[in-house]
């Protein structure tokens, strides 16, 4: 069966790179644990870090976490559905609000559970995700400031989610000044201004980071290293905290070609045809993983001499050309993962999860 490691040294010194530019840029900050899926053993790998917060757009995986440890506290980070508000003023200290009638809800159900829920107002910026329009946020928080058993406290954002809008000074600058206007006019003061994630750790990396913006929400430079400005892994940083492990279950020597009449497959794809590969061979490796656990677009294999065909459900199929490193049937190939593959390996109950050191 196939697996998937997180290296425990390597998830420390992530954890403590960025514990320590935060602190020297006086921020403060919450890690999203939405990659884990709600894996218990890696969410104690997490907690044991000596994590404080933590954020997650499922609320079961935020009632796991109260689970492992009540004392952390836990922020819901997208729009509640009214279903699930119950649920979700339980487990979840801090959610992320943009409807005014959801937030009218919670207060409800706060009172309901004797509880005070904290709010943070997400506001559009441009990447037309969730967020009130700048324009409407006054007139917003006029209408939830004095709800019972809501405490707002802060505003944010978030960029490059949705349409690849990327963060800017000028956005976080106009994010901060929002905070000003409501403070003033209302006399309330706003705690945070949560407008960081692990794309904007960049700027804060060049000194452009505007002194208003003093919260952020980091996952994927926490668990891939990456400064995703320019797509590499920040110095100091790892890049392979997680890895994949897939076992060969076949290996032939097969023609590069397929014969038959050709139809779509059950990806709906169409092989196309290169006449001049006719008559020529290499040998093929399926390993044991598929579709149902990840795309093969996010995998990196740590071998570069051969490439990936494609993918059925359940088996991953290898070109190793004239296989010069002599792999065989049982041997084990390694691959480093894009965030997007580690989602969905994490998310596969097919794929065993191990903490090594």
């Amino acid at each position: 069966m196939a697996f998937l490691t997180l290296n425990r040294k390597k998830f420390q010194e992530n954890f403590n790179h960025l514990k320590n530019m935060f602190e020297e840029n006086e921020v403060s900050w919450g890690v999203v644990s939405k990659l884990l899926c709600g894996n218990k053993l890696f969410l104690k790998e997490l907690i044991d870090l000596g994590v404080k917060e933590i954020h997650d757009s499922r609320i079961s995986n935020l009632a796991k976490i109260k689970e492992i440890n009540p004392d952390i506290q836990t922020v819901y980070i997208k729009p509640v559905s009214k279903r699930n508000i119950s649920k979700m003023v339980k487990y979840a200290d801090v959610s992320l609000n943009s409807e005014l009638t959801t937030i009218k809800w919670i207060s409800e159900e706060a009172v309901r559970q004797n509880k005070i829920h904290k709010i943070i107002i997400m506001v559009e910026t441009g990447d037309l995700r969730e967020g009130v329009m700048g324009e409407q946020l006054v007139d917003f928080y006029a209408g939830i400031f004095e709800l019972p058993n809501i405490e707002v406290i802060g505003l944010g954002t978030n960029l490059n989610c949705l349409n690849g809008v990327m963060p800017s000074t000028d956005k976080l600058i106009q994010l901060s000044l929002y905070k000003q206007i409501i403070e003033l006019k209302f006399n309330k003061k706003i705690p945070w201004v949560s407008a960081g994630t692990s794309v904007t750790i960049p700027l804060m990396l060049q000194k452009q980071l505007p002194k208003g913006i003093n919260h952020f929400r980091v996952g994927e430079t926490l668990y891939f290293g990456v400064d995703l400005f320019e797509e590499k892994v920040i110095k100091g940083m790892h890049g392979d905290v997680f890895e994949l492990y897939a076992e060969i279950i076949e290996m032939q020597e097969k023609p590069l070609l397929p014969t038959g009449t050709l139809a779509a497959n059950p990806q709906g794809e169409i092989t196309e045809i290169d006449e001049s590969l006719y008559g020529r061979s290499s040998f093929r490796a399926i390993l044991d993983i598929g579709l149902l656990d990840v795309d093969p677009k996010y995998l990196i294999p740590e071998d570069g001499e051969f490439e990936i065909l494609g993918a059925s459900s359940d088996m991953l199929i290898l070109n190793l050309g004239q296989n010069p490193k002599n792999y065989k049937v049982g041997d084990v190939v390694k691959f480093n993962l894009k965030y997007m593959g580690a989602l969905g390996i994490l998310n596969s109950s097919y794929v065993d999860k191990v903490v090594s050191e």
